[in-house]
């Protein structure tokens, strides 16, 4: 039983960096860098659909353009028990139109002042923060429930992963921040807190925290020359016209697809420099008489044998988001020559190399920092 508590129970020192977290966790939250919307003519509310009516939707499905006409139910908010007419536009554009059906929840957008007798509201979306906080619920258990006090501190940094994503990132970089500056330095803060939070500031965490910048600054400067290289301006990224459209247009795309860039490959970067930092002390702690040269060489075929698999988890991941892309050229028989110069393709080819360029570069930084600090046999922890 006790075995099972301390499973579940940090020592002082991890109490103390969970604290720290948790209370800059709550301090992001309330931190607004962006204008709140401007919500003084309307709300987004939550409503249920009561009938629909089809009768002016045109085309063949999936493709169809029309009005789908609905009666709602609003469920939130101050008109709350009171049934609108609503209308939902369809484009033929599958990746944003939906057809509602009696029962469906959405999402309406509502002014202050409607009337329920004269005006109709708009059908934005399915409502799906319910079943999002569910999905994540799950998560955070079966995390809890497996990890233990580890699980708690991975579910931690994944928390303040998105804080920092969407409290710090997004609003720098759209207020014309560089993007590359704005997401380097928020991988190096995600690193810290990251690596010392699940390894605590011993030599392993430290010398993890070292290989892991290491390879994201090579993945940053390659990511740099071979976007340059290849001529790709970032216009290829998902609503990247659209945001220069909405009165952003001093951002510089191609900084933001560098960035993009190794904020993507961050994560796998300190997997695997953990992994070979964790197996150098493992070595050092097993034999204590290995210097410098003994323990890097370890760390080297530590990293060969976790490398390969690595990369091709990041070849996998990366060109998931893109198989639509390959299997339309594959349908229409493209030449291979077309199919590589395709500025879609040609950018998730870079994006792909270059972070696996600085996956592959983290195996001998990491070895190298480890195999030094563990060398001079300092305890950090201590």
């Amino acid at each position: 039983m006790l075995n099972l508590l301390k499973k579940f129970l940090p020592s002082s020192r991890d109490s103390i960096m969970v604290a720290v977290m948790l209370a800059a966790s709550v301090l992001l939250y309330f931190i607004n860098l962006m204008p709140p919307p401007d919500s003084s003519e309307g709300t987004k509310e939550k409503a249920l659909v009561l009938a629909v009516d089809n009768s002016t939707i045109e085309g063949l499905f999936p493709l169809l353009r029309g009005s789908q006409q609905l009666q709602i139910k609003i469920l939130s908010g101050k008109h709350k028990g009171k049934i609108f007419q609503a209308n939902n536009e369809l484009r033929a554009q599958m990746e944003l139109d939906k057809i509602f059906k009696p029962g469906d929840i959405i999402l309406a957008g509502i002014m202050h002042n409607a009337d329920p007798s004269s005006d109709t509201v708009n059908a934005q979306d399915y409502y799906r923060i319910n079943h999002t906080l569910l999905l994540f619920g799950l998560f955070a258990l079966l995390l809890l429930i497996f990890g233990g006090y580890t699980g708690f501190s991975a579910l931690l940094s994944f928390v303040f992963s998105c804080l920092v994503i969407w409290k710090l990132v997004i609003p720098l970089t759209l207020q014309g921040f560089n993007a590359v500056f704005i997401s380097f330095a928020a991988v190096i803060l995600l690193s810290i807190v990251i690596i010392f939070l699940v390894a605590g500031l011993t030599a392993k965490g430290i010398s993890a925290l070292a290989g892991s910048l290491l390879g994201v600054l090579a993945a940053a400067i390659t990511g740099w020359f071979f976007s340059t290289l290849f001529k790709i301006n970032g216009a290829v990224m998902p609503y990247a016209q659209s945001l220069l459209n909405s009165g952003y247009g001093y951002l510089s795309l191609s900084d933001i697809y560098i960035g993009a860039i190794f904020l993507a490959s961050s994560g796998a970067v300190m997997d695997l420099a953990m992994d070979i930092s964790s197996g150098i002390e493992e070595v050092s702690n097993n034999n204590r008489t290995l210097k410098f040269k003994e323990l890097f060489l370890s760390g080297i075929r530590i990293g060969r044998s976790v490398v390969g698999t690595m990369t091709t988890t990041l070849l996998l991941a990366y060109s998931g988001g893109y198989l639509t892309l390959m299997m339309m050229f594959a349908a229409q028989g493209t030449n291979p020559i077309d199919f590589i110069n395709n500025p879609h393709v040609a950018s998730e080819v870079v994006k792909t190399l270059v972070g696996s360029f600085g996956l592959v570069l983290v195996a001998p930084f990491t070895a190298l920092v480890g195999a030094w600090i563990f060398g001079r046999k300092k305890n950090f922890s201590e």
